[in-house]
């Protein structure tokens, strides 16, 4: 294993947890944040791409409303958070703009990530943002999702925007410097975690124990989320947000934190689950010109190469497309329901708009989400 995949990565979703960003309670702390976001401009100066996952609403709202001690009921947490995401977003605007990059608000639930047609709706503004240079700053819909403000899953949530923007590296800064061997604040000989395998089921023994490091601090979280993302081929670094200048560090291919390797890239990872994990809802029959652009050309799929529509299916669900004689070329997501499909097959992507009254997107089915039988 080497740090230079970690070097070469180019999209990068970056968690940041509460512990880093509140002040002993005291609200956030703006001089950590102006750093991160310096290192991030940085990075994105550089041609990188970054997600920011951020806590930190709820600790933000407990300061700003004055409350001595974190509420207890549900209501009272979300109207917590929904007073503190305003500062942590404006925290955020401020410090970006200095470098004058523009940032963008998302908040997400893991309904987002279930649901067919949220999911492309959410990976498609996200892709957009990316695109325009906007640094999309991502949090937990707290004010309205009750599970989340409960058990406190933003590195879960990091993992689940990795695999829906497929980054090839996700970054959770953490106020330990990684994952250790044993409790380094009771074991002076507990050794750093260099590297491993995500799926490493060694990594277990040490979360078992009440006495081990990844059973503290949140580092079970951690250790799930860094799976989680690997199922998309994404690897990831859990590293101490409070090291000096950690993000260019990570992006030198130093060896700092703990770096959990995926076993497969994002590219075989991604075909893996839309070949074999969902359930086909329909079919799309292509006339020889769509069969060939898919097949050497690995374009996306238009509706004008569409012959017939089979099956009920809505936006977001899997299609299988096959060939005249019924031979499957390719599956993929697609971004149009079955009435929709049918109405607007064989025709032009620019008569769309005039067949069904609005265009949702150019493409049946997006070459990100296609996959070509082999």
């Amino acid at each position: 294993m080497s740090r230079t995949i970690a070097k070469q990565a180019k999209r990068w979703v970056i968690k940041i947890g509460s512990a880093l960003l509140t002040n002993d309670g005291a609200g956030l702390d703006r001089k950590a944040i102006d750093s991160w976001v310096e290192q991030i401009a940085d990075l994105m100066a550089r041609g990188n791409e970054v997600i920011l996952v951020s806590s930190g609403a709820i600790a933000e709202g407990i300061a700003r409303l004055g409350l001595k001690t974190r509420p207890e009921s549900i209501h009272e947490l979300q109207a917590a958070a929904a007073v503190g995401q305003m500062g942590l977003i404006q925290a955020y605007e401020s410090s970006f703009m200095r470098f004058e990059r523009h940032t963008a608000q998302i908040l997400l639930d893991h309904d987002d990530m279930a649901n067919r047609q949220r999911y492309l709706n959410a990976r498609g503004v996200l892709q957009t943002l990316l695109s325009l240079g906007v640094v999309p700053v991502v949090n937990e819909n707290d004010t309205v999702v009750t599970d989340e403000i409960r058990f406190g899953d933003n590195d879960s949530l990091a993992a689940l925007v990795a695999n829906l923007v497929d980054a090839e590296l996700l970054v959770i800064l953490t106020d330990k410097d990684g994952l250790f061997d044993a409790n380094p604040d009771t074991n002076p000989d507990a050794k750093l975690i260099s590297e491993a395998m995500a799926n490493d089921s060694d990594l277990d023994a040490l979360a078992s124990g009440s006495a081990g490091t990844l059973g503290r601090g949140g580092m079970v979280t951690k250790l799930q989320a860094a799976r989680l993302a690997a199922r998309s081929g994404c690897n990831t670094v859990i590293a101490g947000g409070r090291n000096q200048n950690i993000l260019q560090q990570v992006a030198a291919g130093d060896s700092v934190g703990t770096l959990l390797q995926a076993s497969q890239k994002p590219i075989a990872a991604r075909k893996q689950w839309l070949a074999g994990q969902l359930q086909i809802k329909g079919k799309l029959v292509l006339d020889q010109g769509a069969v060939n652009v898919l097949t050497k050309q690995g374009s996306s799929l238009l509706a004008v190469g569409v012959s017939a529509v089979d099956g009920t299916f809505t936006r977001g669900e899997l299609v299988s497309c096959v060939d005249a004689e019924g031979n499957e070329i390719a599956r993929g997501l697609v971004n149009y329901s079955s009435d929709e499909a049918d109405l607007i097959k064989g025709r032009s992507t620019e008569s769309i708009s005039e067949i069904l009254g609005y265009r949702e997107d150019d493409e049946l089915i997006h070459r990100d989400n296609l996959v070509v039988s082999s």
